[in-house]
């Protein structure tokens, strides 16, 4: 198991655009990718469970990469939230 913690920096937080781009990511991946906002915990290959953590920017939420494949999907996922958020 691999987890990095993150501060949202876009003004909008965790909206639907970037939401549905980690669910799509998420999905490729072959590991477990969940979010932990410190009071919901979020599949994130579920758009619908990301959207219900109203994650706003500057909340710091923690992305934890679990299974066969966790080396290369932490990296991704990192990376994606590095980029986008």
């Amino acid at each position: 198991m691999k987890s990095f913690t993150y501060t949202v920096q876009d003004e909008l937080g965790l909206h639907a655009r970037p939401a549905g781009m980690l669910a799509k990511l998420a999905g490729s991946c072959k590991s477990t990718v969940m979010i932990d906002n410190g009071t919901k915990k979020a599949d994130a290959k579920r758009l619908m469970a990301i959207m219900s953590m109203g994650v706003k920017k500057g909340h710091e939420i923690t992305v934890t990469v679990e299974g066969e494949n966790e080396e290369a999907d932490f990296e991704t996922i990192e990376k994606f939230f590095k980029e986008n958020l």
